[in-house]
């Protein structure tokens, strides 16, 4: 290069940097060392790194933190003159394990400078480092930058002797940042066993993340959602969470309860106690607990707030819900409602509760059965009550009522379910954002307006609903074949991180696509009319959000898939075609469906076949085999939906029994196809 142009570079590389030390420069403060994201620091238990401005200068102190700290302290005026310092110390922190020492005496020359702004600090050291065999002048170079602001900062250092191996570099948060707790509940959900106390832990949980991300709870391993330990080491090695582990209750209340204002007393002999405890914990700031709790939350300072011991003694559920109506209803959230279902008797696993209490919703157990008039007549009341297009989070319980009737009452007020109970840390994965700048990217295999011509075959796709949060995402052969995945479009405000985990482990064979029905589960023939554009619109803002192209239906509000009516009308589809424009088509039902449409190639395709996890694989070789002997027109269009339960190998085993006629093509490939040369017949329900 010539001098000209190395004096015109050098010019515009000075004239970006700032005239002077900015006085609030986003570097200010103290970092502390991400350990598992950072080169090894040998003998040192951490790093510390604090950087301050004052007037023109800047003071940069690096403390390595061993039984004896090793501190270095600068104090430099950016684009001034090259310094020199005495050597105070012959120990080269950052390779310590190298036989290369600094001489004590000698001199260090030190020259600072911003660039880009305030966000990039850059200190040039040349320095003589001592070997065996000879000393060697050595230029070192140390950048400090911003990795994602606020609060995690990146520590790079650049030695020139050092010309091979990956770069040194430190990650490093603010003081105080992504600092969180963790704590692991014990392994029994009973009343008379561990539900007291995990249920406290529950609530405390609850009141911690009222306001941040504070506290993760670890779940048994075979907890229905199966994802709780991999987001949290997602949360640890990707979005620089630091966790401290609380070993006991004890502890975790000495660390927390500053968060609480006391606590509610629940009844061991009424399991709805319970049920109502967590609504008064959400309004009160209150953990909930058992009488043998009472001693542990009085010593961290807590005091009684209300005691529901003998209250609802010799009353059902529905005289002790309408008591906690009368008592909290009109205090509680009009944008969400809590269902405590599930597991009865002396079990509950009420995963979803720190969500409710943090959101001060109410919860309940009611029937949706009509039979069960005082508990349905109550349930409609709470759900008329509620804003339209509210939040119905937890599940119905499985003793009382089924799905159906769940979901029916609640899509009846235009509001969309998502469950279920055993839903976990969601106030904690609500308040992790994104990565700054990351966007979802779905697994497209059809290019926009590309045309797919299919051949004379069986073209098989499959579908595994609820697989992302309690199926098969973590089983075994998960990528080895194209397969999609039902993805929760609430994701993108519920949990976006925990979105971004999934999106960020997905492989190119896996495909995500939206549903259920709406911005959440609902029945779109249960639904007002008036009110199911409003859904799908919302629905189709967040599959944007997720670049999803696919989205999916389902209806039980006339029965399930067996003995019910499943199908949908043709008014009921032209709002999902008008509603997702760019949507390249729409899958529908649960098991075998008898709804399909096509329009200007994009297809509405029913599943035409149901995979239980219990089929023998070889009787679903043979029942796919049927199908294609019975649906002679080729192209045929088979559609499966998988059961959350199943596992990818299983599926890739049956499906490689089936021939040469048989193919099995990602899904959008499968629509576009089936878009193209729609074999089926249109069918809707009159």
């Amino acid at each position: 290069m010539s001098t000209s142009r190395r004096l015109l570079l050098l010019c515009i590389l000075l004239s970006s940097w700032p005239t002077q030390t900015p006085a609030n420069s986003p570097l200010n403060g103290t970092w502390e060392i991400l350990p598992g994201r950072s080169a090894d620091i040998d003998h040192f238990r951490g790093l510390e790194v604090r950087i301050q401005t004052s007037g023109p200068s800047v003071t940069i102190v690096r403390t390595w933190r061993a039984r004896v700290s090793i501190v270095d302290s600068l104090t430099l005026t950016p684009r001034g003159s090259e310094i020199s310092m005495p050597v105070k110390d012959w120990v080269n922190a950052p390779g310590v394990y190298m036989g290369l020492r600094l001489n004590t005496g000698e001199s260090r020359h030190l020259s600072l400078w911003w660039m880009q702004g305030d966000s990039v600090l850059r200190l040039s050291e040349r320095v003589t480092l001592d070997g065996s065999q000879r000393s060697a002048d050595v230029t070192i170079t140390h950048t400090f930058a911003l990795k994602e602001r606020p609060d995690v900062l990146s520590y790079q250092l650049d030695r020139s002797s050092r010309t091979t191996g990956p770069p040194v570099e430190y990650l490093l948060k603010r003081e105080g940042a992504r600092d969180a707790f963790v704590f692991r509940l014990e392994d029994d959900f009973t009343i008379n066993g561990g539900l007291p106390v995990n249920a406290m832990m529950i609530s405390l949980q609850g009141l911690a993340n009222r306001t941040a991300p504070r506290l993760y709870l670890r779940y048994p391993a075979d907890w229905t959602f199966d994802y709780v330990d991999s987001v949290l080491a997602f949360y640890t090695a990707k979005r620089y969470y630091s966790f401290k582990e609380l070993k006991t209750p004890a502890t975790a209340l000495r660390e927390l309860s500053r968060f609480a204002r006391g606590y509610v007393v629940w009844d061991t002999t009424v399991r709805t106690s319970l049920i109502v405890a967590f609504t008064a914990a959400g309004l009160e700031d209150a953990v909930v607990v058992s009488a043998s709790e009472i001693p542990l939350v009085e010593q961290a300072g807590l005091h009684q707030i209300e005691d529901l011991r003998g209250r609802f003694s010799g009353m059902n559920d529905a005289q002790i819900t309408s008591w906690a109506v009368d008592r909290y209803w009109a205090r509680c959230s009009r944008d969400c409602i809590v269902w405590m279902g599930g597991e009865g008797g002396r079990v509950m696993k009420p995963g979803v509760a720190d969500w409710g209490i943090r959101q001060r919703v109410f919860f309940n157990n009611l029937s949706t059965r009509r039979s069960d008039s005082a508990e349905y007549r109550l349930a409609r009341r709470l759900l008329s009550d509620m804003k339209p297009l509210s939040m119905v989070m937890g599940w119905h319980c499985y003793g009382k009522d089924l799905e159906e009737d769940h979901v029916t009452l609640s899509s009846s007020f235009g509001h969309r379910v998502e469950g279920l109970h055993s839903l976990p840390n969601t106030s904690f994965s609500a308040q992790v954002p994104l990565t700054p700048g990351y966007v979802f990217r779905n697994n497209h295999h059809v290019r926009p307006g590309e045309k797919i011509v299919a051949d004379k075959k069986v073209y098989i796709s499959c579908i595994q609903t609820d697989g992302m949060g309690i199926g098969g995402w973590f089983k075994p052969g998960r990528g080895d074949i194209p397969y999609a995945w039902e993805c929760g479009v609430n994701w993108t405000w519920m949990a976006p991180s925990m979105a971004e985990y999934f999106y960020s482990t997905a492989r190119p064979n896996d495909y995500m696509i939206g549903g259920l029905s709406g911005p959440g589960y609902l029945y779109p023939k249960a639904v007002p009319r008036s009110l199911l554009e409003n859904l799908i619109a919302m629905a189709r803002e967040q599959m944007k959000a997720l670049d999803l192209r696919v989205f999916e239906t389902m209806d039980w509000s006339e029965g399930s898939e067996v003995e019910g009516n499943t199908d949908l009308p043709g008014d009921i589809i032209d709002l999902y075609y008008r509603g997702m424009p760019e949507a390249i088509g729409f899958v529908n039902g649960y098991g075998a469906g008898y709804t399909f449409d096509s329009r200007d190639g994009r297809p509405f395709v029913s599943f035409d076949y149901y995979l239980s996890p219990h089929r023998p694989e070889a009787d679903a070789v043979a029942d796919l085999k049927e199908l294609a002997a019975v649906n002679t027109q080729r192209p045929y269009f088979l559609l499966i939906h998988v059961r959350e339960y199943s596992d990818v190998s299983r599926v890739k085993n049956i499906l490689e029994k089936l021939g040469p006629e048989f193919d099995n093509v990602p899904l959008d490939v499968f629509l576009s196809m089936a878009g193209r040369h729609p074999t089926f017949r249109t069918r809707t329900l009159r």
